[in-house]
């Protein structure tokens, strides 16, 4: 069994590295191939302790995050794509394979990031009067930063950066709403640079406090066979059921996104299994693949680790971690149950077989060989519900995880770990000299217990390495996040985002007066249009700022953009925050990006355009909840003024909705659909948008002729296929 774990991460994370791009490192000569995986632990060891042994004031806690993140994709990442996927020759110019210039710009960022942190006594005295040595480091800084950006993310988001900098430099030049006096350079590297509105503000802050975390928490879980345990059940659970391995995929992807919070991570993961399952029972390749990609981009709003963009709610929000999990709950629920519907509408139509009992794992066996791999996970939700910090949280979460992926380590080798780790921890408080005696004896123990069988050697390896590919998601994710913090300063320091609210409000006003003089008034208001607009508007800039930004960046910008828009409209901070946030997580399934409906695609050889537009029509749940949420906030459950009957008349509402797109997207219910029907249930699911009774009323009332027709169609189809 372990061996088969083993072999299983062995290749998913090949898969990963080959498709998600923020993982495709380049490859390096051993020598540097070593020095990049000891400093990917040192990160990860440090994360680890400060996060269980409290943590480092924070601007040298950001700053050491810093120096590791930057700095590493110097080394990792080439300056050009031809060059990512070759080893290149050691020369003097070119030591270990890496460029001179690379390793120049990896001390340069490195020390850049240290600076603010080593100068933190004077910082109270440097900001708004910066010295030339300040400037000349910030500038340092923000060339290193947007050039690891630009090699860890791609394009867009630096160039955002750099586009919103000449902004705040010309803005005496800019044309009518948005001109202003302009900044010079040493005031743009001073707010940027020394305060905590740019680089080493609250994105920043949250990846090296909360995602680094849980990331590394959810790549030791799945080392241990927690995935491979979620994915087991999920086919006993749904296997033998019509079109059995695409609901297999919607169940494990959504109990595996639990502890994943990575789009990519999922896709390649759950879809190793199930894609190639579901080709062989009939489904086409590029629907297998959005079927797989679609559901794992739940993966990002499924508590309770979701993905970055959660803990930075906690900062924006001032609110506890655990309220964002509740506010989750719902909205994941129903981008799932979307999915499902049109699976099993899909599978109905086509006639497609549930696996047989011989094709499915047996149910008894998967929980008593894989019932501990859950303890990791129960003990952080414990600990995270018992009001402690989501940092400590993760810390015994992490812990859990080692015990229990050691379990299987003879007690005697687990003893020679644990005389290092206490001989390590005793050198580090005492501080004494003869301590380093002890912690020799300790490793040549460990060696000595290490080499002594190689399975279980392959097992303490596997937590180790764990922990360095758990760093490697941190690396595009810190640099991008520092990056975003570029942009919010320069927001904050010109007050464009206000700017760009106005315009919005302004043309969504517009578009609703235009629709008013052609629908009678009485039945829309001014008001209400301008909000649907405003909605729709936003919806459409945050799927097109995902094309090329990473979801957890275009959160950020698009919060610090719409949140003033929305809050004209009185919507609370929290609605705004998710409406947003799942309008982002949706560009993943997006042409003409679509990261994972692109993985799944390539996995399952099928054609990437149409694997994201069937993608984009399975992940209707996401573009429907959001304006449910917004306008009936009681689903959110954590909004003030919530309510049970509004929750569950609102929750009924959007079932009903989500359930009659689906058919109708599907052309089947519960027999075929005719061209017509399909645009009729169609245009009776849209009233179920609107919470309460008499929306959800007259849109039932719209479908139930063609429902009942369907009945009875099936009813007879039932019969003739008896007789």
């Amino acid at each position: 069994m372990a061996e088969a774990s083993l072999h299983a991460v062995t290749e998913s994370r090949s898969l990963e590295e080959k498709l998600d791009p923020e993982m495709r490192f380049r490859p390096l000569r051993p020598a540097v191939a070593w020095l990049v995986a000891g400093l990917l632990f040192a990160l990860s060891c440090f994360h680890y302790y400060t996060a269980g042994f409290g943590l480092l004031r924070e601007t040298t806690h950001r700053g050491i995050h810093m120096a590791f993140v930057v700095g590493l994709i110097f080394l990792v990442f080439a300056a050009r794509k031809s060059d990512q996927d070759k080893v290149a020759p050691s020369q003097w110019w070119r030591p270990g394979g890496i460029s001179l210039l690379d390793w120049g710009l990896a001390v340069a960022a490195v020390a850049a990031s240290l600076y603010v942190p080593w100068i933190f006594s004077d910082l109270a005295f440097r900001v708004g009067n910066p010295t030339t040595t300040d400037v000349t480091m910030g500038t340092l800084m923000i060339i290193t930063l947007i050039e690891a950006t630009r090699r860890g993310v791609g394009w867009p988001l630096p160039i955002i950066a750099v586009c919103l900098m000449a902004y705040a430099y010309f803005g005496a030049l800019m044309p009518g709403i948005f001109q202003h006096p302009g900044a010079s350079w040493s005031n743009i590297v001073n707010h940027l640079y020394l305060t905590s509105q740019g680089i080493y503000g609250i994105p920043l802050g949250v990846v090296a406090t909360y995602v680094f975390h849980y990331v590394l928490f959810g790549v030791l879980a799945t080392r241990i066979g927690l995935g491979k345990l979620f994915i087991d059940l999920a086919s006993c659970l749904a296997g033998r059921y019509a079109g059995g391995p695409a609901k297999i995929s919607i169940f494990g992807s959504a109990l595996f996104g639990m502890i994943s919070g990575s789009s990519i991570a999922n896709t390649v993961t759950v879809g190793s299994l199930t894609i190639p399952a579901m080709i062989r029972l009939g489904y086409p390749r590029h629907f297998a693949a959005a079927v797989e990609s679609t559901a794992s981009t739940g993966g990002q709003i499924t508590p309770p680790i979701m993905g970055a963009a959660a803990f930075l709610m906690v900062e924006f929000l001032g609110i506890a971690y655990t309220s964002v999990i509740l506010a989750a709950v719902v909205p994941a629920f129903m981008h799932f149950y979307g999915v499902f519907t049109q699976v099993h509408f899909e599978a109905k139509k086509a006639g497609l077989r549930g696996l047989s009992a011989a094709e499915l794992p047996n149910p008894v066996k998967v929980v008593r060989q894989g019932w501990q791999t859950i303890m990791p996970l129960a003990a952080l939700l414990t600990i995270l519900f018992s009001g402690y910090t989501p940092y400590l949280a993760a810390f015994w979460g992490i812990t859990a995880c080692m015990v229990v992926g050691l379990a299987r380590v003879p007690l005697i080798t687990v003893g020679y770990f644990a005389a290092l780790v206490l001989a390590v921890a005793f050198g580090f408080v005492t501080k004494l000299w003869f301590s380093v005696p002890m912690v020799l004896f300790a490793i040549g123990l460990g060696v000595v217990g290490w080499l002594r069988d190689e399975k279980h050697k392959a097992l303490v390896i596997d937590i180790l390495d764990g922990f360095v590919v758990g760093a490697k998601y941190a690396i595009s994710v810190g640099a991008a996040a520092a990056t975003v913090g570029i942009i919010i300063g320069v927001v904050t320091l010109t007050g464009v985002g206000f700017k760009i609210s106005y315009i919005v409000t302004s043309l969504a006003a517009q578009i609703g007066q235009a629709v008013m003089s052609v629908v009678p008034g009485e039945l829309l208001s001014e008001k209400g249009l301008t909000l649907f607009f405003t909605l729709v508007l936003t919806g459409v800039v945050c799927i097109l700022l995902g094309c090329g930004v990473p979801t957890t960046a275009n959160y950020i910008i698009m919060v610090t953009v719409a949140a003033p828009t929305l809050a004209l409209f009185s919507i609370e901070p929290i609605v705004a925050h998710f409406f947003v946030f799942y309008y982002g997580v949706l560009a993943d399934v997006t042409p003409p990006v679509a990261l994972a409906a692109y993985a799944g695609a390539s996995m399952a050889g099928a054609d990437p355009f149409r694997t994201g537009n069937t993608a984009f029509r399975l992940a209707l749940g996401k573009v429907m909840v959001p304006f449910v949420f917004v306008y009936g906030p009681s689903m959110l459950i954590v909004t003030q003024g919530f309510n049970w009957p509004d929750f569950l008349m609102t929750t009924a509402g959007c079932i009903v909705g989500i359930t009659l797109l689906s058919a109708a997207f599907a052309g089947y219910g519960l027999a075929p659909l005719a061209g017509w029907e399909r645009w009729v249930i169609g245009l009776a699911a849209l009233p179920t948008a609107a919470p309460g009774l008499p929306s959800t009323l007259a849109g039932i009332a719209v479908a139930s002729p063609i429902v009942l027709r369907q009945f009875f169609a099936s009813r007879r189809a039932a019969a003739s296929s008896a007789g």
